[in-house]
C-alpha cells in the first residue's frame, strides 16, 4: 500500500504526484501542460517534493518519471510568458533584468533540490525530453530510456543560453565535445544515440520496461545500507558541486543581462505563431 511522504501535502499539487511503496519513492511529472511541460506549478513543488524525499528516513530511492507518453516538452512558455513579458516589453530595465534574475534563481534551486537529495534519483525517460527535461534529468544520478525516447538540448533554438544546470553538469556525464554539439546545434538525439554518449545507461523496449527497470534499479541501491549509498552519492559530488554552482551564477548573471534580445522576442513570436523563426543576431 502505498504510503505518505513526511511532511509533504499534494492535495494541492497540479504538476507532481508523489507515491512511496516501502522504501522507493516514485515521483511523477503530471503537467499539466502538453508533455509534462514545466510551468509554475512544476517549479514551485519541485524543491518541495524533493526537499521532503530527502528528510524522510523511509526513503531509500527515488524514481522520477512522466505521465503519458512522454517525460516533458521543457519550459512552459506560454504559462511562463506573463513573469517574462515585463522583461522582454521594457528592454530589461534594471527592475525587470533583477525580478528576472531573483526567478531564475529560484528556477535553479529547484532543480538543484534533485541533485541535492541525499537519495539516489534515477530518471525513466519515454517519448519526448527536452530543455528543461534535460536540465532536471541531468540532476538525476542515474537515467534510463525507452527505446523511442528523445532528447535535445533545445534553448539554442529559442535563443536562450541553457541556465537550470544542463551545460554545467552534462559535461561530467557526456563530456564536453559531445555536450557542445548538442548544445550549438539543439540536434534531436534518439535513446541508442543517448546510450552511445552516456547520456542514458540503459535502453528498455518500452514505457512500461523502462519505468519497470527503473524500479527494480531502485530496488537494488534500496537493499544497500542506506547510509552508505547516501555517502557514495555525497563522495561523488564534492569535487563537482562548487564548479557546478559556479556556472550557474554566472548564467544568471549573463542570461539576465541578455535576454531581452530581439532574437528572444522572435522566437517567442515564432513558437507562438507555428512559424520557423527568422533570427537576426540582435
Amino acid at each position: 500500500m502505498a504510503e505518505q511522504v513526511e511532511g509533504l501535502d499534494t492535495t494541492e499539487f497540479k504538476a507532481l504526484s508523489v507515491q512511496l511503496d516501502g522504501h522507493i519513492a516514485t515521483v511523477t511529472l503530471l503537467g499539466p501542460g502538453k508533455g509534462n511541460a514545466m510551468g509554475p506549478d512544476f517549479w514551485r513543488e519541485l524543491p518541495l517534493v524533493f526537499n521532503a524525499l530527502h528528510a524522510d528516513d523511509r526513503v531509500r530511492a527515488i524514481v522520477l518519471t512522466g505521465s503519458g507518453k512522454h517525460f516533458s516538452y521543457g519550459l512552459d512558455l506560454p504559462a511562463m510568458m506573463p513573469d517574462w513579458a515585463p522583461l522582454l516589453a521594457e528592454r530589461g530595465l534594471a527592475k525587470q533584468r533583477n525580478d528576472f534574475l531573483a526567478q531564475l534563481r529560484s528556477m535553479q534551486a529547484s532543480v538543484n533540490s534533485v541533485a541535492a537529495c541525499a537519495k539516489p534519483v534515477i530518471s525513466a525517460i519515454s517519448g519526448w525530453c527536452i530543455g528543461g527535461g534535460i536540465d532536471v534529468t541531468a540532476a538525476t544520478d542515474i537515467r534510463l530510456a525507452s527505446a523511442e525516447a528523445k532528447f535535445s538540448v533545445r534553448e539554442v533554438k529559442v535563443a536562450i543560453v541553457a541556465d537550470l544546470g544542463s551545460l554545467q553538469r552534462l559535461s561530467g556525464i557526456i563530456g564536453e565535445g559531445a555536450l557542445r554539439e548538442l548544445a550549438y546545434t539543439g540536434k534531436d538525439v534518439d535513446a541508442a544515440k543517448a546510450k552511445e554518449l552516456g547520456l542514458v545507461n540503459e535502453v528498455y523496449p518500452d514505457q512500461d520496461a523502462v519505468l519497470a527497470g527503473a524500479r527494480a534499479l531502485a530496488e537494488e541501491i534500496a537493499a544497500n545500507p542506506p547510509l552508505v549509498v547516501q555517502g557514495v552519492k555525497q563522495m561523488l559530488d564534492v569535487n563537482r558541486e562548487a564548479r557546478i554552482a559556479e556556472g550557474l551564477r554566472y548564467v544568471g548573471a549573463w542570461n539576465a543581462a541578455f535576454l531581452p534580445s530581439e532574437d528572444l522576442g522572435e522566437a517567442v513570436a515564432a513558437f507562438m505563431e507555428k512559424r520557423e523563426p527568422r533570427f537576426t543576431g540582435r
